[in-house]
């Protein structure tokens, strides 16, 4: 997801709080540097300041609309009268949240808009003896519930999305981490080794030499 706030502290702390529920995200500062995040980046949702340096954010999702941008957006602000909110609405946005906000409601709201997002991929997958509920975020293996982190959770999710398919490590970076993580360390190797662990056997994450992973059931890799 991206997060465009020019308030320093309340970014870095708002960032965190949703890296904690398990989002990758990107910050920027102004809309300038906004556009270019969406132009090279497919989000499932965008966090908005609506009153920036750079202009108005309404306005700025107004024309992304018009354009054809349809990634969904939710309002931060301190402009809380209902004109506002209406206009905000009017704009293209998706969701409103009133500055000071519980940092519980807007990792609520921004997950509920991602599922947007995703609404034509299907609630539940599944490979083999393993099921995984994207609404409900819930990984079943043989029937028994497992217990995965936040980042556990979403590489499995992209890996299931793709069964059988090579998912290339660069695309697993990309797609669960942020623009802060370091793509030649051993975090998503680490990752797997984890995730397999908790999936247990027969193994179903498997290594395609050079390129990544795939998801396929019975095999050994």
């Amino acid at each position: 997801m991206l997060l465009v706030e020019d308030d320093e502290d309340l970014r870095f702390g708002v960032a965190a709080a949703l890296r904690a529920a398990g989002f990758a995200v990107d910050e920027v500062a102004d809309l300038p540097q906004a556009d270019e995040a969406l132009f090279v980046t497919a989000y499932d949702c965008v966090v908005l300041d609506r009153m920036l340096p750079s202009g108005d954010a309404a306005a700025y999702v107004a024309e992304m609309r018009s354009g054809g941008g349809a990634v969904p957006v939710l309002f931060l602000t301190a402009r809380d009268t209902v004109a506002d909110r209406v206009d905000g609405f009017a704009s293209g946005g998706d969701d409103y949240l009133v500055k000071p906000f519980a940092v519980a409601e807007l990792v609520a709201r921004v997950r509920s808009l991602c599922r947007r997002a995703a609404v034509v991929r299907p609630p539940v997958h599944r490979v083999a003896d393993l099921e995984i509920d994207t609404a409900r975020r819930q990984v079943r293996r043989a029937g028994v519930l497992l217990t995965l982190t936040g980042r556990e959770f979403a590489v499995l999710e992209v890996l299931v999305a793709r069964a059988d398919q090579a998912v290339s490590r660069a695309e697993l970076i990309e797609s669960c981490w942020d623009e802060m993580a370091e793509p030649r360390s051993n975090v998503l190797e680490v990752l797997v080794s984890q995730l397999r662990r908790k999936l247990g056997d027969p193994p179903l994450v498997l290594t395609v030499r050079g390129v990544g992973y795939r998801l396929a059931p019975g095999e050994r890799g």
